[in-house]
Protein backbone atom coordinates (compact mmCIF):
# COMPACT_ATOMS: atom_id res chain seq x y z
CA UNK A 1 0.00 0.00 0.00
CA UNK A 2 1.39 3.39 -1.02
CA UNK A 3 1.58 5.72 2.00
CA UNK A 4 -0.46 8.93 1.76
CA UNK A 5 1.48 12.13 1.32
CA UNK A 6 1.58 14.53 4.24
CA UNK A 7 0.96 18.26 4.45
CA UNK A 8 1.85 20.54 7.37
CA UNK A 9 -0.28 23.66 7.81
CA UNK A 10 1.28 26.47 9.86
CA UNK A 11 -1.38 28.38 11.81
CA UNK A 12 -1.36 31.58 13.84
CA UNK A 13 -4.29 33.86 14.63
CA UNK A 14 -7.85 32.47 14.79
CA UNK A 15 -8.45 33.82 11.28
CA UNK A 16 -5.31 32.14 9.92
CA UNK A 17 -6.27 28.89 11.65
CA UNK A 18 -9.77 28.98 10.20
CA UNK A 19 -8.40 29.57 6.70
CA UNK A 20 -5.94 26.69 6.92
CA UNK A 21 -8.70 24.40 8.20
CA UNK A 22 -10.84 25.28 5.19
CA UNK A 23 -8.04 24.48 2.76
CA UNK A 24 -7.12 21.23 4.52
CA UNK A 25 -10.75 20.09 4.52
CA UNK A 26 -10.60 20.11 0.71
CA UNK A 27 -7.55 17.81 0.68
CA UNK A 28 -9.07 14.60 2.13
CA UNK A 29 -6.74 12.42 0.07
CA UNK A 30 -3.71 13.64 2.07
CA UNK A 31 -2.71 13.38 5.71
CA UNK A 32 -2.99 16.92 7.05
CA UNK A 33 -1.30 18.10 10.24
CA UNK A 34 -1.14 21.52 11.89
CA UNK A 35 1.34 23.50 13.93
CA UNK A 36 1.25 26.93 15.51
CA UNK A 37 3.97 29.16 14.09
CA UNK A 38 7.26 28.28 15.74
CA UNK A 39 10.96 28.97 15.71
CA UNK A 40 13.85 26.68 16.58
CA UNK A 41 16.32 29.51 16.90
CA UNK A 42 17.68 29.38 20.48
CA UNK A 43 17.31 33.13 21.02
CA UNK A 44 13.68 33.20 19.86
CA UNK A 45 12.88 30.11 21.94
CA UNK A 46 14.43 31.74 24.99
CA UNK A 47 12.41 34.93 24.47
CA UNK A 48 9.22 32.84 24.19
CA UNK A 49 10.05 31.00 27.43
CA UNK A 50 10.59 34.34 29.15
CA UNK A 51 7.05 35.35 28.22
CA UNK A 52 8.12 38.37 26.17
CA UNK A 53 6.11 37.35 23.09
CA UNK A 54 2.77 36.70 24.79
CA UNK A 55 0.98 39.09 22.41
CA UNK A 56 2.43 37.53 19.26
CA UNK A 57 1.22 34.50 17.29
CA UNK A 58 4.27 32.60 18.54
CA UNK A 59 2.91 32.32 22.05
CA UNK A 60 0.33 33.44 24.58
CA UNK A 61 -3.36 33.69 23.78
CA UNK A 62 -2.86 32.99 20.06
CA UNK A 63 -1.06 29.72 20.86
CA UNK A 64 -3.75 28.73 23.38
CA UNK A 65 -6.58 29.53 20.96
CA UNK A 66 -4.85 27.68 18.14
CA UNK A 67 -4.32 24.55 20.20
CA UNK A 68 -7.90 24.68 21.48
CA UNK A 69 -9.23 25.06 17.93
CA UNK A 70 -7.28 22.01 16.74
CA UNK A 71 -8.49 19.95 19.67
CA UNK A 72 -12.10 21.06 19.23
CA UNK A 73 -12.11 20.11 15.56
CA UNK A 74 -10.05 16.95 16.11
CA UNK A 75 -7.22 18.15 13.89
CA UNK A 76 -3.77 16.65 14.39
CA UNK A 77 -1.41 18.99 16.17
CA UNK A 78 2.25 18.44 15.31
CA UNK A 79 3.65 21.52 17.01
CA UNK A 80 7.13 22.35 15.67
CA UNK A 81 7.19 18.87 14.09
CA UNK A 82 7.99 17.61 17.58
CA UNK A 83 5.08 15.20 18.15
CA UNK A 84 4.81 12.93 15.12
CA UNK A 85 8.34 13.41 13.70
CA UNK A 86 6.99 13.29 10.14
CA UNK A 87 8.75 14.24 6.95
CA UNK A 88 6.25 16.42 5.11
CA UNK A 89 5.76 16.61 1.36
CA UNK A 90 4.36 20.15 1.50
CA UNK A 91 4.13 23.00 4.00
CA UNK A 92 1.36 25.62 3.73
CA UNK A 93 2.35 28.78 5.59
CA UNK A 94 0.41 31.76 6.95
CA UNK A 95 3.52 33.95 7.17
CA UNK A 96 6.93 34.20 5.54
CA UNK A 97 8.31 36.51 8.22
CA UNK A 98 9.61 33.51 10.16
CA UNK A 99 10.30 30.29 8.25
CA UNK A 100 12.58 27.66 9.78
CA UNK A 101 15.33 25.97 7.79
CA UNK A 102 13.51 22.64 7.89
CA UNK A 103 10.40 24.19 6.33
CA UNK A 104 12.46 25.88 3.62
CA UNK A 105 13.71 22.46 2.52
CA UNK A 106 10.11 21.39 1.73
CA UNK A 107 7.79 22.46 -1.04
CA UNK A 108 6.11 25.57 0.36
CA UNK A 109 2.97 27.59 -0.39
CA UNK A 110 2.19 30.86 1.39
CA UNK A 111 -1.43 31.95 1.89
CA UNK A 112 -2.32 35.57 2.58
CA UNK A 113 -4.40 36.01 5.71
CA UNK A 114 -5.66 39.53 5.22
CA UNK A 115 -4.45 43.09 5.49
CA UNK A 116 -0.78 43.80 6.13
CA UNK A 117 0.32 46.43 8.62
CA UNK A 118 1.48 49.88 7.46
CA UNK A 119 5.10 50.24 6.41
CA UNK A 120 6.88 52.28 9.08
CA UNK A 121 10.11 54.28 8.97
CA UNK A 122 11.72 51.59 11.09
CA UNK A 123 10.52 48.94 8.65
CA UNK A 124 12.18 50.79 5.77
CA UNK A 125 15.44 50.87 7.73
CA UNK A 126 15.15 47.12 8.37
CA UNK A 127 15.02 46.57 4.62
CA UNK A 128 17.81 49.04 3.85
CA UNK A 129 20.08 47.35 6.38
CA UNK A 130 19.23 43.86 5.12
CA UNK A 131 17.91 42.76 8.51
CA UNK A 132 15.35 39.95 8.94
CA UNK A 133 11.85 41.23 8.10
CA UNK A 134 10.47 39.99 11.41
CA UNK A 135 12.46 42.79 13.09
CA UNK A 136 10.09 45.33 11.51
CA UNK A 137 7.84 44.27 14.47
CA UNK A 138 4.68 44.16 12.35
CA UNK A 139 3.28 42.38 9.29
CA UNK A 140 4.20 45.02 6.72
CA UNK A 141 6.55 42.60 4.94
CA UNK A 142 4.44 39.46 5.26
CA UNK A 143 4.28 37.99 1.76
CA UNK A 144 7.24 40.05 0.57
CA UNK A 145 10.23 37.91 1.48
CA UNK A 146 10.49 35.67 -1.60
CA UNK A 147 11.09 32.61 0.60
CA UNK A 148 8.20 30.34 -0.33
CA UNK A 149 7.84 28.63 -3.68
CA UNK A 150 4.33 29.94 -4.34
CA UNK A 151 2.34 32.85 -2.93
CA UNK A 152 -1.48 32.99 -2.86
CA UNK A 153 -2.64 36.62 -2.90
CA UNK A 154 -6.03 38.13 -2.14
CA UNK A 155 -6.17 40.42 -5.17
CA UNK A 156 -4.22 41.88 -8.09
CA UNK A 157 -3.53 44.91 -5.88
CA UNK A 158 -1.82 42.80 -3.24
CA UNK A 159 0.08 40.91 -5.92
CA UNK A 160 1.57 44.23 -6.98
CA UNK A 161 2.36 45.16 -3.37
CA UNK A 162 4.15 41.91 -2.59
CA UNK A 163 6.15 42.15 -5.81
CA UNK A 164 7.12 45.77 -5.14
CA UNK A 165 8.40 44.82 -1.68
CA UNK A 166 10.55 41.88 -2.68
CA UNK A 167 8.73 38.73 -3.86
CA UNK A 168 9.22 37.54 -7.42
CA UNK A 169 5.97 38.35 -9.25
CA UNK A 170 6.23 35.02 -11.05
CA UNK A 171 5.64 33.22 -7.76
CA UNK A 172 2.47 35.13 -6.86
CA UNK A 173 -0.95 33.77 -7.76
CA UNK A 174 -4.21 35.68 -7.28
CA UNK A 175 -6.47 33.04 -5.73
CA UNK A 176 -8.50 35.17 -3.36
CA UNK A 177 -8.45 34.25 0.32
CA UNK A 178 -10.91 32.28 2.44
CA UNK A 179 -13.11 34.25 4.86
CA UNK A 180 -12.99 37.39 2.68
CA UNK A 181 -14.08 36.14 -0.75
CA UNK A 182 -17.86 35.94 -0.32
CA UNK A 183 -19.03 38.97 1.63
CA UNK A 184 -22.57 38.70 0.26
CA UNK A 185 -23.07 35.51 2.29
CA UNK A 186 -22.92 37.55 5.51
CA UNK A 187 -26.13 39.37 4.61
CA UNK A 188 -28.02 36.25 5.68
CA UNK A 189 -27.53 36.39 9.46
CA UNK A 190 -29.35 36.40 12.77
CA UNK A 191 -27.64 39.37 14.39
CA UNK A 192 -30.61 41.18 15.95
CA UNK A 193 -29.58 44.83 15.48
CA UNK A 194 -29.70 47.10 12.43
CA UNK A 195 -29.22 50.76 11.60
CA UNK A 196 -26.11 51.46 13.69
CA UNK A 197 -22.51 52.57 13.25
CA UNK A 198 -20.00 49.80 13.97
CA UNK A 199 -16.47 50.46 15.25
CA UNK A 200 -14.14 47.47 14.91
CA UNK A 201 -11.02 48.10 16.99
CA UNK A 202 -7.47 46.81 16.49
CA UNK A 203 -4.88 45.46 18.93
CA UNK A 204 -2.50 48.35 18.32
CA UNK A 205 -1.31 48.68 21.92
CA UNK A 206 -1.07 44.93 22.46
CA UNK A 207 1.41 44.77 19.58
CA UNK A 208 3.62 47.42 21.19
CA UNK A 209 2.52 50.44 19.14
CA UNK A 210 1.14 53.78 20.24
CA UNK A 211 -2.54 54.67 20.09
CA UNK A 212 -4.66 57.51 21.38
CA UNK A 213 -7.71 55.38 22.16
CA UNK A 214 -9.77 58.19 23.76
CA UNK A 215 -9.35 60.25 20.58
CA UNK A 216 -10.47 57.28 18.47
CA UNK A 217 -13.54 56.75 20.63
CA UNK A 218 -14.47 60.44 20.46
CA UNK A 219 -14.11 60.29 16.67
CA UNK A 220 -16.46 57.29 16.55
CA UNK A 221 -19.01 59.22 18.61
CA UNK A 222 -18.75 62.16 16.21
CA UNK A 223 -19.25 59.94 13.14
CA UNK A 224 -22.20 58.13 14.69
CA UNK A 225 -24.03 61.33 15.57
CA UNK A 226 -27.58 60.46 16.59
CA UNK A 227 -27.27 56.86 15.41
CA UNK A 228 -26.59 53.94 17.78
CA UNK A 229 -22.89 53.11 18.15
CA UNK A 230 -21.51 49.59 18.65
CA UNK A 231 -17.90 48.68 19.41
CA UNK A 232 -16.60 45.21 18.48
CA UNK A 233 -13.28 44.61 20.24
CA UNK A 234 -10.36 42.84 18.63
CA UNK A 235 -9.90 39.37 20.19
CA UNK A 236 -6.31 40.16 21.19
CA UNK A 237 -7.22 43.31 23.12
CA UNK A 238 -7.19 43.74 26.88
CA UNK A 239 -10.94 43.71 27.25
CA UNK A 240 -11.28 45.27 30.68
CA UNK A 241 -9.18 48.29 29.71
CA UNK A 242 -10.93 48.79 26.36
CA UNK A 243 -14.39 48.41 27.88
CA UNK A 244 -13.62 50.91 30.65
CA UNK A 245 -12.38 53.46 28.12
CA UNK A 246 -15.53 53.14 26.02
CA UNK A 247 -17.69 53.50 29.13
CA UNK A 248 -15.87 56.76 29.90
CA UNK A 249 -15.85 58.35 26.44
CA UNK A 250 -18.95 56.78 24.82
CA UNK A 251 -21.19 55.71 27.72
CA UNK A 252 -24.23 55.04 25.54
CA UNK A 253 -22.36 52.72 23.14
CA UNK A 254 -22.74 48.95 23.18
CA UNK A 255 -19.62 46.79 23.44
CA UNK A 256 -19.24 43.28 22.05
CA UNK A 257 -16.20 41.20 22.96
CA UNK A 258 -17.46 38.10 21.14
CA UNK A 259 -19.70 37.40 18.17
CA UNK A 260 -19.51 37.30 14.40
CA UNK A 261 -17.96 40.57 13.28
CA UNK A 262 -18.93 40.03 9.65
CA UNK A 263 -22.62 39.70 10.53
CA UNK A 264 -22.37 42.93 12.51
CA UNK A 265 -20.82 44.64 9.48
CA UNK A 266 -23.54 43.32 7.19
CA UNK A 267 -26.22 44.95 9.34
CA UNK A 268 -24.49 48.27 10.02
CA UNK A 269 -25.01 51.58 8.22
CA UNK A 270 -21.39 52.68 8.48
CA UNK A 271 -18.14 50.95 9.46
CA UNK A 272 -15.22 52.46 11.38
CA UNK A 273 -11.94 50.52 11.53
CA UNK A 274 -8.33 51.11 12.44
CA UNK A 275 -5.98 48.50 10.94
CA UNK A 276 -8.47 45.64 10.59
CA UNK A 277 -8.95 43.41 7.55
CA UNK A 278 -12.70 43.41 8.20
CA UNK A 279 -12.80 46.77 6.43
CA UNK A 280 -12.75 44.70 3.23
CA UNK A 281 -16.10 43.14 4.15
CA UNK A 282 -17.57 46.63 4.43
CA UNK A 283 -16.07 47.65 1.09
CA UNK A 284 -17.40 44.53 -0.63
CA UNK A 285 -20.88 45.19 0.76
CA UNK A 286 -20.85 48.82 -0.37
CA UNK A 287 -20.76 50.32 3.12
CA UNK A 288 -19.26 53.70 3.88
CA UNK A 289 -16.01 52.82 5.64
CA UNK A 290 -13.34 54.59 7.67
CA UNK A 291 -9.79 53.32 8.22
CA UNK A 292 -6.36 54.49 9.29
CA UNK A 293 -5.33 53.37 5.79
CA UNK A 294 -6.23 55.36 2.68
CA UNK A 295 -9.69 54.07 1.74
CA UNK A 296 -9.14 54.46 -2.01
CA UNK A 297 -5.99 52.37 -1.74
CA UNK A 298 -7.94 49.77 0.24
CA UNK A 299 -10.47 49.57 -2.57
CA UNK A 300 -7.63 48.77 -4.98
CA UNK A 301 -6.31 46.08 -2.62
CA UNK A 302 -9.69 44.58 -1.71
CA UNK A 303 -9.84 40.75 -1.94
CA UNK A 304 -11.56 39.37 -5.01
CA UNK A 305 -15.13 38.22 -4.47
CA UNK A 306 -15.42 34.79 -6.09
CA UNK A 307 -18.37 33.27 -4.28
CA UNK A 308 -16.27 31.54 -1.63
CA UNK A 309 -14.09 29.45 -3.95
CA UNK A 310 -10.66 30.67 -2.77
CA UNK A 311 -10.07 27.67 -0.49
CA UNK A 312 -10.85 25.33 -3.40
CA UNK A 313 -8.43 27.19 -5.68
CA UNK A 314 -5.66 27.05 -3.07
CA UNK A 315 -6.34 23.37 -2.34
CA UNK A 316 -6.16 22.62 -6.07
CA UNK A 317 -2.81 24.40 -6.23
CA UNK A 318 -1.57 22.36 -3.24
CA UNK A 319 -2.65 19.12 -4.90
CA UNK A 320 -0.95 19.93 -8.19
CA UNK A 321 2.27 21.04 -6.56
CA UNK A 322 2.59 18.11 -4.18
CA UNK A 323 2.10 15.68 -7.06
CA UNK A 324 4.38 17.45 -9.50
CA UNK A 325 7.50 15.44 -10.33
CA UNK A 326 9.60 18.11 -11.97
CA UNK A 327 11.57 20.98 -10.49
CA UNK A 328 10.09 23.95 -8.69
CA UNK A 329 11.15 26.20 -11.57
CA UNK A 330 9.34 24.00 -14.11
CA UNK A 331 6.18 24.02 -11.99
CA UNK A 332 6.28 27.80 -11.74
CA UNK A 333 6.55 28.13 -15.50
CA UNK A 334 3.53 25.87 -15.98
CA UNK A 335 1.60 27.53 -13.19
CA UNK A 336 1.86 31.02 -14.65
CA UNK A 337 -0.14 29.89 -17.68
CA UNK A 338 -3.34 28.56 -16.05
CA UNK A 339 -2.99 28.81 -12.33
CA UNK A 340 -6.58 29.30 -11.19
CA UNK A 341 -8.22 26.65 -13.36
CA UNK A 342 -9.86 23.98 -11.19
CA UNK A 343 -10.50 20.57 -12.70
CA UNK A 344 -13.87 18.81 -12.60
CA UNK A 345 -12.45 16.32 -10.06
CA UNK A 346 -11.21 19.14 -7.84
CA UNK A 347 -14.60 20.86 -8.01
CA UNK A 348 -16.32 17.63 -6.97
CA UNK A 349 -14.00 17.33 -3.97
CA UNK A 350 -14.61 20.98 -3.04
CA UNK A 351 -18.38 20.52 -3.24
CA UNK A 352 -18.35 17.34 -1.14
CA UNK A 353 -15.92 18.49 1.54
CA UNK A 354 -16.74 22.21 1.72
CA UNK A 355 -15.78 23.43 5.18
CA UNK A 356 -18.91 24.71 6.98
CA UNK A 357 -17.05 27.15 9.27
CA UNK A 358 -19.60 26.70 12.10
CA UNK A 359 -17.89 29.21 14.36
CA UNK A 360 -18.03 32.06 11.88
CA UNK A 361 -15.16 34.11 10.54
CA UNK A 362 -12.60 35.53 12.90
CA UNK A 363 -11.35 39.10 12.55
CA UNK A 364 -7.79 39.37 11.35
CA UNK A 365 -4.92 41.04 13.06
Amino acid sequence: MIPRKKILFIIGSPNQTSQMHQIASLLPDYDCYFSQLYSKHPVVKAVVRMGLLENSILSGEFRRKGDAYLERHRLRNDYARSIYQHNYDLAVLCTDLLVTKELRRMKTIWVQEGMTDPLTSWGRWVRRLGLPSVLATNTAFNGSNNICDLYCAASPGYREQFASRGTDAGRIVVTGIPNYDNAAAFLNNDFPRKGYVLAATSDIRETFNNEDRPAFIRDCVRIAGDRPLIFKLHPNEKRERATAEIAQWAPSALVYTEGNTEHMIANCDELITQYSTVVYIGIALGKKVHSYFDVEQLKRLAPVQNGGTSAASIAALCRRYIEYKGSKEQFLRQTRMAITTISVHEREIAHHYRYPNPEGVFPAT
